[in-house]
């Protein structure tokens, strides 16, 4: 049923286009042209955090980082086997996933640690990508408040969801 939704849907706006006289083609290409503008002021903020994050992890202080702050999160009640998941989650989707992979294989995603794990990646967003795309479409260009309340609600979030896994 599913493999069906993305044809009707096309042969939908086709028919709305036709029977109201618009000139789909033009439509199209001007959404397409509009798309290629959008990838090319996006680019470079996206190519800045993903090698930023890419760094941070090959030379290994996200490692270190988070051997740091384990004491830290262990004090909130998180586990500090997650430590670098809840600090690589705000950077990189694809990184943070690497992380959970690794949890699941070491500790299992039923346990407690898996749990929280799935929490930590599925509440949390990736504040620096999301910030890049908006910073590069907005006229606006301080984010003064927004990341730093981002990342403290989404810390706040993580200690709150765990301890609820706990008691669960």
């Amino acid at each position: 049923m599913t493999s069906y939704v993305i044809p009707v849907l096309f042969v939908i706006v086709l028919l709305v286009a036709l029977f109201g006289k618009k000139d789909a083609y033009s439509y199209f290409v001007e959404g397409s042209r509009s798309a290629v503008d959008l990838m090319l002021n996006v680019f470079p903020y996206l190519m800045t955090i993903m090698m930023c994050v890419e760094i941070f992890r090959q030379t290994g202080v996200s490692g270190a980082v988070a051997g740091f702050v384990a004491p830290v999160m262990r004090l909130f009640g998180l586990p500090e086997q997650l430590t670098e998941l809840l600090l690589l989650r705000p950077l990189s989707g694809a990184g943070a996933l690497a992380i959970l992979d690794n949890v699941f294989s070491v500790y299992g995603a039923d346990t407690y640690i898996g749990r929280c794990a799935s929490l930590i990646y599925g509440s949390c967003e990736t504040v620096f990508y999301v910030s890049a795309i908006y910073l590069s479409q907005s006229k606006t260009k301080k984010l003064r408040y927004a990341i730093p309340v981002a990342l403290v609600s989404s810390f706040i979030g993580c200690v709150v969801g765990c301890a609820l896994l706990r008691v669960m």
